[in-house]
């Protein structure tokens, strides 16, 4: 009886050992009263003052918008909709339109919770959190992209298809990336892939790299604007700041674009913000004062 004892006690002292060493499962919950949410290292952070971006501020983006914004009207009545990959030349509006749905649905009750590609491991965490609180959220994960090594994306696959535990009916699943497949794409990848009967069969580094991105039920390409599609953009954003594109503007705004070798509505706004320093400056110079 005594040996008894004895392994009892040692069995409690290395119960006490591994419940130090073994973290616990958090428990994670959504904070009431915010509709922007970011995920930290702590959990579920509410965003008190969220960047609203106005729809009609996204010049010629208009087959994304309606598609993107009909999936999300179409999530926020409890009708079926997709997950969305919106992919493309950097700078091109993706993450704004993201960002457009909150503006657009904030009265709808939509919710968005920004994670970051670090933590796409907690997905299922972070979707239990979600799914518990009943509102709908779309989750929000920017400049998405995995390299070759990286097995963090093999959560990301789980959680849009092919767990036992199904998304929830209350989440959404937007994404941006620079890359198509959100994986690297090399040529060995083509070189590997084989004609049996006269039909291709891709590799399998291929069809691994494919099966992530075609969990997705929406894709949205977006690409580089013409020079016109960025001045109007330009245009736009000089505006707002109560300026005009005059001809010396436009020359400047072109080169401003041909020296960061990209058109887009990123390089537009840098540029509306560049300009209107240059002429706060030149009003100091002519008469001693800033000026607006």
């Amino acid at each position: 009886m005594a040996d008894l004892d004895k392994l009892f006690r040692r069995l409690d002292e290395l119960l006490d050992r591994v419940e130090g060493i073994v973290p616990r499962t958090a428990e994670w919950h959504t904070e009431p009263g915010f509709q922007a949410y970011r995920w930290t290292a702590a959990g579920l952070e509410g965003i008190r003052e969220f960047d609203h971006v106005d729809k009609h501020e996204l010049l010629h983006l208009e087959r994304q918008q309606n598609l993107l914004f009909r999936n999300t009207a179409m999530f926020l009545d409890g009708r079926p909709a997709n997950n969305a990959l919106l992919w493309g030349a950097r700078g091109t509006g993706k993450s704004s339109l993201i960002k457009a749905q909150l503006n657009e649905f904030e009265q709808q009750g939509l919710c968005i919770v920004e994670v970051p590609k670090a933590a796409t491991e907690q997905l299922f965490d972070i979707i239990r959190a979600l799914a518990a609180d009943g509102r709908r959220f779309i989750i929000y994960l920017d400049d998405l992209s995995f390299e070759a090594q990286d097995d963090s994306y093999k959560a990301l696959k789980a959680c849009l298809e092919g767990s036992l535990q199904p998304q929830p009916d209350n989440v959404l699943i937007y994404a941006t990336s620079n890359r198509r497949h959100l994986m690297p794409e090399s040529m060995q990848d083509n070189l590997d892939s084989t004609m049996v009967d006269g039909q291709l069969h891709p590799s399998d580094a291929i069809e691994e790299k494919i099966s992530l991105s075609d969990r997705f039920g929406l894709w949205l390409s977006f690409h580089p604007f013409t020079q016109e599609q960025y001045l109007a953009v330009v245009e736009q954003n000089l505006a707002a700041r109560g300026l005009e594109l005059g001809e010396e503007a436009r020359l400047s705004a072109i080169r401003f674009a041909t020296q960061r070798g990209s058109r887009s509505g990123r390089i537009a706004v840098q540029f509306a913000a560049y300009h209107e320093s240059l002429l706060a400056e030149a009003r100091v110079h002519i008469d001693g004062t800033p000026g607006n």
